[in-house]
């Protein structure tokens, strides 16, 4: 027996050469397979990565109305849906007259905000904004994509809604927008906003989000009392909104107005919450609008506040009710002539329900008032009057 170290000269070299060829091979193979493969499956694999992040699938109609999802690349689809849709996103000043000191009058900018170009004829080119962008104006002023500044003649304004209609000559409109469906929206569906973020000098600002809610409720207190009035629907996405984007279109990857943008939470420890009326409820209002200035909607003709207001124990003392009432609206005053009038209801009587439907507070029954009746509709009021439940049946009239 022998060590290592004692085999012959001879015999070490063939050992030696025998597992030094293989490695060498070895190598050389995996500097091949590093400069030659790696790279190629690292660029495949970004390829993909890459087209992951900028694509997506949205639901598109056929001819029938069927929908089928598709997918789109989004970075080149929202560069292509922009250039097609801003000619028809404006700007729209609130001017409003001032008198100085040698009393000439001048008009100033009290306020801007944007608007959708959505219908043209013969003769007219048709915006909608937001009722709270020319609230107030004694002339309306619109800035095309192309700085063109006209003036607009105000068809009619709805609280309500928050929506308003003005139009334009036609001659001077290049581009309409197509009116989609929201309807179908689905949460995580891509969108995209356009509008005048803090006025004209960012003029067709774009930003893009998602669809963050939909079918959201948020209270509106129009007279500045700390109670709500109203509850707006709407849609609530994360594309950026921002003051001067009110009356601004948010529109899907087909380039179709989906909403109008409306508001957006101003609060430090609230970001990428922004909302904007559903084009299917702001449509019919801008039909009306447009054709008479104004939304007629049925009313009782009387003033009304939430038994909520009222402190607990008056409930019982004044106004006489049982236990088993939850809520309502109490009466405060009736106008003369009016449905509520001639059908009889008096001062502090408490409206409990309408049609059977339980009545909470005034929103719930404005709501019923402005969505499920019209003009002429009976509805079937349940009321209490000195602690005594009744109904009646109120022929309703139009508010004026």
């Amino acid at each position: 027996m022998g060590y290592y170290n004692d085999l012959p000269p001879n015999h070490r070299r063939q050992k030696k050469s025998g597992w030094l060829i293989p490695i060498l091979l070895g190598v050389i193979i995996g500097i091949l397979l590093t400069t030659l493969v790696v790279p190629a499956v690292m660029d495949k694999n970004q390829a993909t990565n890459q087209q992951d992040d900028d694509s997506a699938s949205i639901t598109k109609k056929d001819d029938t109305g069927v929908g089928h999802t598709v997918n789109v690349d989004i970075s080149t689809k929202v560069t292509d849906v922009v250039e097609e849709v801003s000619p028809a996103v404006v700007g729209v000043s609130n001017l409003r007259m001032q008198s100085n000191f040698w009393d000439q009058s001048s008009e100033e900018e009290q306020g801007t905000g944007s608007g959708v170009i959505y219908k043209q004829d013969d003769k007219y080119a048709y915006v909608v904004t937001n009722y709270h962008v020319i609230e107030g104006a004694d002339e309306v002023e619109v800035v095309l994509f192309d700085d063109t500044h006209l003036k607009a003649r105000l068809l009619g304004g709805d609280l309500f809604s928050d929506l308003a209609v003005l139009r334009l000559n036609a001659g001077d409109i290049e581009k309409t927008i197509e009116m989609g469906t929201s309807s179908k929206l689905k949460v995580g569906e891509p969108v995209i906003a356009i509008g005048n973020p803090l006025g004209h000098m960012f003029a067709g600002s774009v930003t893009q989000g998602i669809i963050s809610g939909t079918q959201r409720t948020i209270p509106q207190d129009f007279n500045g009392d700390g109670r709500p009035d109203w509850q707006a629907e709407v849609i609530q996405t994360d594309a950026a909104i921002n003051p001067g984007n009110s009356g601004g279109a948010l529109i899907n990857m087909e380039g179709q107005l989906i909403g109008i943008n409306s508001m957006k939470i101003n609060e430090t420890a609230v970001e990428g919450i922004g909302f904007s009326i559903p084009i299917d409820s702001a449509r019919p209002v801008i039909e009306e609008l447009e054709k008479s200035g104004k939304v007629t909607r049925a009313y009782l003709g009387v003033e009304i506040y939430s038994l909520d207001d009222v402190p607990q124990t008056e409930w019982t003392n004044t106004l006489k009710l049982p236990n088993n009432v939850k809520g309502g609206v109490y009466i405060w005053s009736v106008e003369t002539m009016s449905p509520a009038d001639q059908a009889g209801l008096q001062r502090l009587d408490v409206i409990t329900a309408l049609d059977g439907k339980e009545i909470i507070d005034t929103v719930e029954l404005r709501k019923v008032l402005f969505q499920d009746k019209k003009v002429g509709d009976n509805v079937d009021v349940t009321f209490y009057r000195e602690g005594k439940k009744n109904t009646i049946t109120i022929k309703l009239g139009e508010q004026k």
